[in-house]
């Protein structure tokens, strides 16, 4: 890939249903951590003036209890 579709790349406005749902599929790991989730979430990805603002929308019945590590 040369240095301009590097950047083409790095520089679009949304993601695929394909990388949303990769995406979402690595995050599922972190967040079952932590909650007793209902039911599928859903991201939400909004332009902002420096970037991208990333939402990551999930209804959960409990918040798990995290033991720390001794």
């Amino acid at each position: 890939m040369n240095g301009v579709n590097r950047l083409l790349s790095l520089d679009r406005e949304d993601m695929s249903d394909f990388e949303r749902e990769l995406f979402l599929n690595d995050m599922k790991r972190v967040y079952d951590e932590y909650f007793e989730v209902d039911s599928d979430p859903s991201l939400e990805i909004t332009r902002a003036e420096n970037g991208f603002i990333i939402c990551v929308l999930l209804t959960a019945r409990r918040i798990k209890n995290v033991k720390k590590p001794q």
